[in-house]
């Protein structure tokens, strides 16, 4: 009888167990999809910015309608992005085209001194800060995921429950080093 009670007792912390992990992976996806949810907000944000901006800049700089354009395009193609590694590549295309964006409006000293370009500018500026953070605590939470779901004996229960890895949002090598540059 006690050999009984020992197995049902093995069973139940085994099960547990498994209880336990499984909450803790439920936890972990969960954090790494808000963390996702707080880069998309700012995300939007900046491409509500951008139009505001090219809006600005067309205004004195008709001639660059090609440089125009090209934000434009970039700003299309990252707002469709689906995966995490489509963001970050439209992301970088995106701070590409701004930087060109911005060389442009160099040459305009009345753009330079507009107060709406400086306040577009600005919250540029703070949105891309904003944006940097997001990311780091997405990949925090991913990184955390990851582990979990790698790591013996969690993985055993990931499987079981079909957890599974997450992308980290990266920029690419130019854009981790050369921020947009939002300030004259």
């Amino acid at each position: 009888m006690t050999a009984v009670y020992i197995i049902l007792a093995i069973l139940v912390a085994i099960a547990l167990w498994v209880a336990a992990i499984y909450n803790r992976f439920i936890r972990l996806r969960t954090r790494a999809d808000e963390a996702w949810s707080d880069i998309d907000v700012q995300l939007k944000r900046r491409y509500d910015l951008i139009p505001n901006l090219v809006n600005t800049v067309s205004g004195y700089a008709t001639h660059e309608k090609d440089t125009l354009q090209k934000v434009t395009n970039a700003r299309t193609s990252a707002m469709s992005a689906q995966t995490v590694a489509d963001h970050a590549k439209a992301e970088n295309a995106l701070s590409q085209t701004l930087k060109s964006l911005f060389a442009v409006a160099e040459s305009y000293p009345d753009l330079k001194a507009n107060t709406n370009f400086l306040e577009l500018q600005r919250e540029l500026s703070d949105t891309e800060n904003k944006i940097q953070a997001s990311r780091r605590f997405y990949n925090t939470n991913v990184r955390d995921l990851n582990i979990g779901v790698d790591s013996f004996p969690q993985n055993i229960v990931a499987n079981m429950f079909k957890f599974a890895k997450k992308e980290f949002f990266e920029l690419g090598e130019e854009a981790a080093r050369e921020p947009v540059q939002v300030k004259f």
